[in-house]
């Protein structure tokens, strides 16, 4: 586009101008499918290109490339690869040599060596030159469509993804058989639902679809079994990944000690074949589990449906894409029994006009007609007796057709036959305009027609079902240690020479309780401060119902305290008190159980400082005293005397108390 630099106030306002005009023309003319026929500009120029040459056979796809250059203003590495993604989808394009594999990720051979030619099924859906809308070409010496008419929802059908500027569309594709179901649902304006199905197949949860358009997901697993305790075979990969990028996320996941493996090998030849070996005692189910959380045997793929709609791109669910398709359809098949109405009754008109012509020899009346206004005359005159008959006026034009009869044709002219097919033509003429009165039910019978002669061996491959998100901290393998730098204050996997706790992985949480009287709760790392004079270091894991039993001293002078309490909901790396808060607090003991009962059978006793007029220095206290609440609770009064420590009572404490 060119514009006069005169016109612009400043330089940003003209880099503004140019930028938009950019933007328009890579939303319009290379990412975003039109909504009329689902093609982008690029593949609409080829399959007008491929129907140009077809000629039944196949055609080098380096040809088809070359001959798709005279509308296609790029280059042919940009052409060769929109083949190739067509080729591969199965659907318009009938393929003959190595088009690669799209499940491995291997790619076509080069051009040269690979034919293609349309499928019976393109032919029938994408073409009638009758009813397309033509433009020229860019440099002006050919003919391209504006868009192709097709009969057919190709868009849903092949599913596109396209990236332009500040814009972004991926729409999935969808079961072939589903899309037919569907535009005859659309015409019967019966309620429908049309959820993805992918090539790779594998299994799919599409709780989330919300119909393709932005916000919207589905994930997509691979499908796999146990073979054995421990082997798992991997079947079905997801749509949007490969065998080898598959086996590299299962090798990264492993390296990083996500998860347990002793080996991988792909077998994939036409099917999905991979075979992961478990180390010796190792769960196999939890393995397969830690695939899905921390591998690309899970994946989650973000639809945004948007297509170009008068001149503009619009963000489109599926279900409306369809039902405007199915419309158009029927559209498009009333333009075209219309078309054949016209043709059947002009047939019908010229074959009345020969019989009535040859039958009543009126091809003698002009034996002695000089001129060729005196022939034209001759035969109309000759005709007039008989218009009355026709269903339209007689023209100068269906005057000349009739000269132009053969002699032998009027020397071997059949009367009965001439009915016969003047007869198949009224038949014709009245079946088309019964179908034009039932226009919807004609358009059904037609969807059904297609999907009784294309549908078999199309049926759905992507399992549709619905599963959890797996939890990681669940099924990760604990391939570390915990261990903990009591003196210092550290904790973490890499202090090798420290004291162990328990095993652990590299995703856990670890919380830390310390001499003070404050939590905290922190990611794993190779070494991490967790406070100094760490009571407590352990895993965290939140579905522990853990209770926790402590007597502090509150400040420097206060009394002392007991609690028992539930940790709780917290926040990673935030600090909390479990005393009041004030300078000096104390813990002199910290105890934790994995119910209320066993927490409320501790029996302790609390040694005090010796003082004047305190004649018993030692109190029982039993913890089944006090209720369990939540951590910030100040807990009861123990003492108010200070205390020099506290220890659990002997196990015949009581009966040596009573003697």
């Amino acid at each position: 586009m060119s514009h006069d630099p005169d016109q612009h106030a400043s330089l940003g306002e003209m880099y503004s101008d140019y930028f938009l005009d950019y933007a328009s023309y890579v939303i319009l003319e290379r990412a975003v499918p039109h909504l009329a026929d689902g093609l982008k500009p690029v593949q609409r120029r080829i399959f007008h290109s491929m129907k140009e040459l077809d000629d039944g056979r196949y055609n080098k796809v380096a040809n088809l490339i070359g001959n798709t250059m005279k509308y296609h203003p790029h280059g042919d590495a940009a052409i060769g690869a929109a083949v190739v993604n067509l080729g591969q989808k199965d659907l318009l394009i009938d393929c003959q040599g190595n088009w690669g594999n799209t499940l491995t990720g291997d790619g076509a051979a080069a051009p040269r060596y690979i034919e293609a030619r349309l499928t019976k099924f393109a032919l029938d859906v994408l073409y009638n030159p009758r009813t397309t809308a033509w433009t020229p070409s860019y440099d002006g010496r050919n003919k391209e469509p504006v868009t192709l008419p097709s009969k057919f929802p190709v868009l849903l059908a092949q599913g596109v993804e396209g990236i332009a500027v500040g814009l972004a569309c991926k729409i999935l594709p969808h079961n072939f058989n589903e899309i037919i179901d569907g535009c005859v649902a659309a015409l019967r304006k019966q309620p429908f639902e049309l959820l993805p199905d992918f090539p790779t197949a594998g299994i799919m949860d599409a709780s989330d679809y919300r119909d393709g358009i932005r916000g919207g997901k589905v994930r997509v697993r691979a499908r796999m079994t146990i073979e054995k305790k421990g082997l798992i075979r991997i079947h079905e990969i997801p749509f949007g990944t490969t065998t080898g990028g598959l086996m590299d996320s299962i090798v990264a996941a492993s390296e990083k000690g996500k998860i347990k493996i002793s080996r991988i090998e792909d077998n994939t030849a036409e099917n999905v074949d991979i075979l992961v070996y478990l180390p010796s005692g190792t769960d196999a189910e939890t393995s397969r589990d830690a695939l899905y959380a921390f591998t690309d045997c899970e994946l989650s793929i973000s639809p945004n449906s948007c297509v170009i709609i008068d001149g503009k791109p619009k963000f489109m669910p599926v279900t409306e894409i369809l039902k405007r398709s199915a419309f158009q359809t029927r559209d498009l098949l009333e333009k075209e029994l219309d078309l054949r109405l016209g043709d059947l009754n002009e047939k019908w008109h010229f074959s009345s006009l020969e019989k009535i012509f040859i039958e009543n020899r009126i091809y003698r009346d002009i034996e002695e007609c000089e001129t060729w206004e005196a022939v034209i005359k001759a035969i109309d005159d000759g005709l007039k007796p008989f218009k009355k008959l026709l269903k339209r006026e007689v023209t100068e034009d269906d005057i000349v057709r009739l000269t132009e009869i053969k002699i032998k044709r009027i020397s071997k002219f059949d009367s009965f036959k001439a009915d016969e097919e003047i007869k198949g033509l009224e038949d014709g003429i009245a079946e088309t305009e019964k179908n034009l009165r039932n226009l919807t039910r004609f358009t059904i019978k037609w969807f059904e027609d297609l999907q009784k002669k294309y549908g078999k061996g199309r049926e759905r491959k992507t399992e549709i079902s619905s599963f959890e998100r797996v939890d990681r901290t669940q099924v990760v393998a604990a391939t570390e240690t915990l261990y903990v730098d009591e003196k210092n204050g550290f904790a973490g996997y890499g202090l090798k020479k420290e004291k162990p706790v328990e095993k652990c992985s590299t995703l856990d949480d670890i919380v830390a309780f310390t001499a003070d009287g404050k939590v905290r709760v922190t990611k794993v790392a190779d070494k991490v401060f967790v406070g100094q004079r760490p009571l407590r270091v352990a895993v965290f894991r939140k579905e522990e119902d853990l209770i926790y039993s402590m007597i502090y001293r509150d400040g420097r002078d206060g009394p002392i305290l007991a609690k028992r309490f539930r940790l709780g909901g917290v926040t990673r790396d935030k600090e909390y008190d479990l005393t009041p808060g004030k300078k000096g607090s104390r813990v002199f003991y910290f105890a934790v159980h994995s119910d209320e009962a066993s927490s409320a059978e501790q029996m302790l006793i609390v040694h005090l400082k010796p003082a004047l007029r305190l004649r018993n220095v030692t109190r029982p206290f039993h913890f089944g005293e006090i209720g369990v609440k939540g951590r910030g609770s100040r807990g009861n009064i123990v003492t108010k005397h200070a205390i020099d420590r506290v220890v659990r009572a002997p196990k015949d404490y009581d009966s040596e108390a009573e003697s």
